[in-house]
């Protein structure tokens, strides 16, 4: 069995372990930055709300449901064969975004062969109201001679994998192309289409955008003439605050599984920004990262979403860094004129000092030989007691002046030692030290954002153990063991954790206790986290989107 394991410090740094026997449950999002849900009419951004704490105010919600079978032909689920389904639709043949839920609509990113598709639901039926369909970029297929550059490459398989954000009649989201998109969330109901796919392979130099027939798209923002070169995705979901929107570049390090030995290939644009704002109204940059550091020492790739609370009477945005640290920026007040540096308010370095023994090996073959996939891999086991580095891709969740952030890697690479952070966000400077309040080491690398509700704080890893916690303390309830790696976050609603993984949809009862109330087969993994909104579940598959609402039996 797994065993919980958390290391608390005092003043004194004393180290305690603790090791116990668990298991697992998760939560849903909360509406505002104090980490409460506010009213529950819209979830507009992954997560639900600026401290991205994964807990909803919904009541009534199903513990259980049968999904029915599908009619491929038409991409429906025949509701006949269901139980506490309102509706099933086929979304698109890979779907790794998350729902967003607002104004009555559904706006969700896929893929499709040869393309990517944004589409705007109605929440009431599922019926497609329009959708944006743009081809794939010709990325250049090196960046270095002799250095496989493979986001061209691997984009095709994930399409638009961001979730989007919905302020007023504007949906923003950065899609398959590397461009941050503003559209009207309105307008007309036809289906518009993005043509003219040109670029040039051969060198560094960014493709020709494409011409654009439809006045839906508001603005659009190159990150690639940026110089931004991102990592196997093109992904960050966006924060709006005012007329300012925040944006992850997903500025990254293409490390490449099948060379001999390990990849030891530098950053290809070190200063690149890691983090951008945009005037939400026109596209314009008006603000990139002062942590010029970042860069140099990218692991792999940078994907997490900013977070936002008020610390001090402060705004902050709280950044999960692709060098393995979490940061806190000052937020801007107004849109400035001309562009400006955000502020470092303060850094954590998120990974213990023992995960950086690297054996006499430099730190980038090290991260690489942690890579099950790697010919010469030292994680070959695939083991979650693999101990070295890794970056932050989770969201860091805000709540009550505390900063809460884990570490993980693309669940690719395979298994190994992560951490989860409770951090003093009240601290200023490097607070790798002082403002550490505890670690838990008692996981597996993850992705997934921490769910905080009435004191338990929930978090999935890529080994497919759901933790429960004491969010004041780290101390350890239970693990509960799901044998299916997670991708996505957990949400809690009514007393209820749904959690999803790559082969079934779990649903515990939340609390100090373990309480398996169902499983449910998709058939096909999930990669997105669940919204819960208006009495309903929304959950989708790979390749499917349900409504999911209890019903009264017939």
């Amino acid at each position: 069995m797994p065993s919980c394991r958390t290391i608390c410090h005092s003043p004194r740094r004393h180290y305690k372990i603790m090791n116990r026997r668990c298991f697992i449950a998760f939560f849903v999002a909360s509406l505002t930055l104090s980490g409460r849900n506010a009213s529950a009419k819209d979830w507009p951004e992954f997560c639900g709300s600026h401290c991205k704490n994964m807990v909803s105010d919904e009541k009534n919600l199903p513990d259980t449901f049968e999904p029915g079978k599908k009619n491929t032909a038409k991409g429906e689920i025949i509701l006949s064969t269901t139980t506490n389904v309102v509706w099933g639709v086929r979304t698109s043949a890979n779907t790794y975004s998350s729902p967003t839920v607002a104004g009555g609509k559904i706006f969700i990113g896929g893929g499709e062969p040869g393309r990517g598709v944004f589409k705007c639901l109605d929440a009431r039926n599922g019926r497609v109201l329009w959708q944006y369909v743009a081809p794939f970029r010709q990325f250049p297929d090196e960046l270095e001679k002799g250095l496989k550059f493979m986001l061209g490459h691997i984009t095709p398989n994930l399409g638009i994998c961001a979730t989007a954000t919905v302020d007023g009649d504007r949906v923003y989201f950065v899609n398959h192309r590397c461009e941050v998109m503003c559209l009207d969330a309105n307008g007309s109901t036809h289906p518009f289409y993005i043509s003219n796919e040109i670029g040039n392979t051969s060198t560094n130099q960014p493709p020709v955008a494409p011409s654009v027939r439809s006045e839906r798209v508001v603005w659009t923002f190159d990150l690639w003439a940026l110089g931004v070169r991102p990592s196997d995705a093109c992904d960050g979901q966006p924060l709006v605050d005012g007329d300012l929107l925040y944006v992850c570049t997903s500025n990254g390090v293409d490390r490449d599984a099948r060379v001999a030995y390990a990849d030891e290939r530098k950053t290809p644009a070190p200063t690149a920004p890691n983090l951008i704002v945009l005037d939400k109204r026109t596209g314009r940059l008006v603000a990139t990262d002062d942590a010029q550091h970042i860069g140099p020492n990218l692991m792999h790739g940078q994907w997490s979403t900013p977070s936002m609370g008020v610390v001090n009477g402060r705004k902050l945005v709280f950044f999960g860094g692709g060098d393995g640290c979490c940061y806190a920026f000052e937020a801007l007040t107004s849109v400035p004129e001309k562009p400006v540096k955000l502020k470092t308010v303060w850094s954590c370095d998120c990974n213990p000092p023992e995960y950086k023994q690297f054996g006499g090996l430099s730190w980038a073959t090290h991260y690489s030989l942690g890579d099950k996939r790697l010919r010469q891999s030292l994680n070959k086991n695939n083991e979650s007691s693999f101990v070295g580095m890794s970056e932050i891709i989770a969201c860091p969740v805000f709540y009550k002046d505390r900063v809460y952030v884990a570490i993980g890697r693309d669940p690719a690479h395979g298994q190994g030692r992560g951490a989860l952070w409770c951090l003093d966000a009240t601290k200023t400077g490097d607070i790798t030290r002082s403002g550490e309040l505890w670690c838990y080491q008692g996981l597996d690398r993850t992705l997934s954002t921490v769910s905080i509700s009435n004191g338990l704080l929930y978090v999935g890893d890529v080994a497919g153990r759901l933790h429960c916690l004491d969010a004041e303390s780290g101390k350890c309830y239970w693990v509960h063991e799901t044998n299916a790696p997670i991708w996505s976050s957990t949400l809690v609603a009514d007393g209820k954790i749904y959690l999803p993984t790559t082969k079934h949809l779990w649903v515990l009862a939340a609390g100090k206790e373990k309480k398996v109330l169902s499983q449910v087969s998709l058939g096909a993994p999930i990669y997105a986290s669940p919204v819960a909104l208006d009495g309903t579940l929304y959950i989708g598959s790979k390749n499917y989107l349900w409504a999911v609402r209890k019903q009264e039996k017939k």
